[in-house]
């Protein structure tokens, strides 16, 4: 089963950005949707941004002109890009990969926004 390792967080200033990264072990042409999600404490697991096959992308009306997510076939990456952080963008950031309802989740990277 492919595995989906995040890296890229760490701790920025309100108005800085930061840049994550999703490596797979094996393609991700295949899958049908990649996705960054992300759960602050004390609160569900949300969607932030998902990008599909086709090459679609969809964005959390929050993070809207402030996000952007791209993927890399060739690399078997797919990254996003977080500009204008606020402190409410602090969250552990997951990774996700769906394919014929199966859904895989990296381990989480640790994003946190000072004000």
């Amino acid at each position: 089963q492919v595995q989906l390792v995040e890296s890229g967080g760490g701790l920025a200033q309100a108005g800085g950005s930061l840049s994550l990264s999703c490596a797979a072990s094996g393609s991700i042409f295949s899958f049908d949707i990649m996705g960054w999600y992300r759960q602050a404490p004390g609160k569900q697991r949300e969607l932030v941004a998902a990008i599909f096959r086709g090459g679609f992308t969809n964005y959390a009306d929050s993070v809207k002109g402030r996000f952007t997510m791209s993927r890399d076939n060739a690399k078997n990456t797919v990254y996003l890009q977080m500009n204008s952080l606020k402190p409410e963008d602090t969250a552990v950031y997951f990774c996700n990969a769906q394919r014929g309802g199966v859904s895989i989740w990296g381990q989480g990277t640790q994003v946190t926004v000072s004000s």
